[in-house]
């Protein structure tokens, strides 16, 4: 370890023995234990998502939508839904209008990372997303994972990660082995023979041009033990129960049905259902032979001198760029012709 890192880990101590709050302590007690028992970084593959740098915030940029997902095109694309509605609903003076559209109209022909508009910068941005993996596997949540205030096991769509507006800074001081794993993370780079060489170069050349790392909230998921590998089987949310809620849902209903389980399948999940409720806090269950995991998902952004990393040459996307909404005025007139 460098003296630099030395010197901001003694930093980061310093601070949480100023600040002597018990819970801090519990919380570094159970990261430390937790990188024993799940001592590998599993990267789980790029994910993409949208940040914003207003002028009175600048040269800071926040996060402007979930860093979820999978192509880039689909972080352009939030971008020009942002942008759209906007254009409709936040303002009534034409010229800014005019100024978003116009936004609008480039993101619809070509695949641009950035763009400004009405005196702010937008730029999609790209995360990488991993799991902690021992010899039981991934990682569960941890004792200290927040949970929410009131848990209930009824249906809720709208439970997503929780970084929206948190500002996107290296610097920010987030625990003694949270900040040791963001200087470690400074010089990781894919690596092995399951990565094409465009992905391989491109990941060694961000460590120079983006060296800094930021690190988003704790997100959780539910996976599944399939032939011997861990797969997802849910998008990501921001609470342990929030995955145990998917989990219990999915055995409940989505699963038996998008697979066309017969009667004596349907039993099976509902009763493993039954089980895991009862557990309350369980973070596995089994089918037969299929187990099911909530896990822990952490993702970091890499950062340079001008703020978050955008799209990499050698992400992939799966549909170009294309028009999501009607043409607008600059009156503020709709053609859903």
């Amino acid at each position: 370890m460098g003296d630099d890192w030395k010197r901001q880990l003694d930093r980061i101590h310093e601070g949480l023995v100023r600040r002597d709050d018990p819970a801090e302590w519990v919380t570094e007690a159970d990261a430390v234990e937790a990188s024993y028992r799940y001592p590998n970084l599993l990267l789980r593959g790029p994910v993409f998502g949208l940040a914003v740098q207003e002028p009175a915030d600048a040269p800071r940029w926040r996060v402007l939508t979930e860093v979820t997902c999978g192509r880039p095109q689909e972080a352009r694309d939030s971008l020009n839904s942002h942008l759209w509605f906007q254009a409709k609903d936040d303002t009534d003076d034409p010229e800014v209008r005019r100024e978003l559209l116009a936004a609008v109209a480039l993101l619809e022909r070509e695949p641009v990372d950035e763009v400004r508009a009405a005196g702010s910068r937008y730029r999609v941005i790209r995360g990488d997303e991993f799991a902690r993996g021992g010899d039981d596997g991934l990682e569960p949540p941890r004792p200290t994972d927040p949970e929410p205030a009131k848990r209930s096991w009824e249906f809720t769509p709208d439970a997503r990660p929780s970084e929206l507006g948190m500002p996107l800074d290296p610097g920010r001081e987030q625990g003694l082995m949270t900040g040791a794993l963001k200087l470690a993370l400074r010089d990781f780079s894919y690596s092995g023979t399951g990565f094409p060489d465009g992905m391989l170069r491109d990941s060694v050349s961000a460590v120079r041009t983006h060296p800094e790392v930021a690190l988003l909230p704790v997100a959780f998921c539910v996976v599944e033990r399939l032939d011997g590998r861990w797969r997802p089987r849910s998008a990501l949310v921001p609470t342990p129960h929030d995955a145990r809620r998917v989990l219990n849902d999915g055995l409940t209903d989505f699963w038996p049905r998008m697979t066309g389980l017969d009667e004596r399948g349907r039993a099976a999940y509902a009763r493993a259902a039954e089980r895991f409720r009862a557990a309350e806090r369980a973070d596995e269950v089994r089918v037969g032979d299929e187990m099911f995991r909530v896990c822990r998902i952490e993702r970091m952004v890499r950062c340079g001198a001008d703020g978050p990393e955008g799209p990499r040459p050698s992400d992939t996307d799966s549909h170009p760029p294309e028009r999501i909404h009607p043409p607008m005025a600059a009156d503020g007139t709709i053609d859903y012709s």
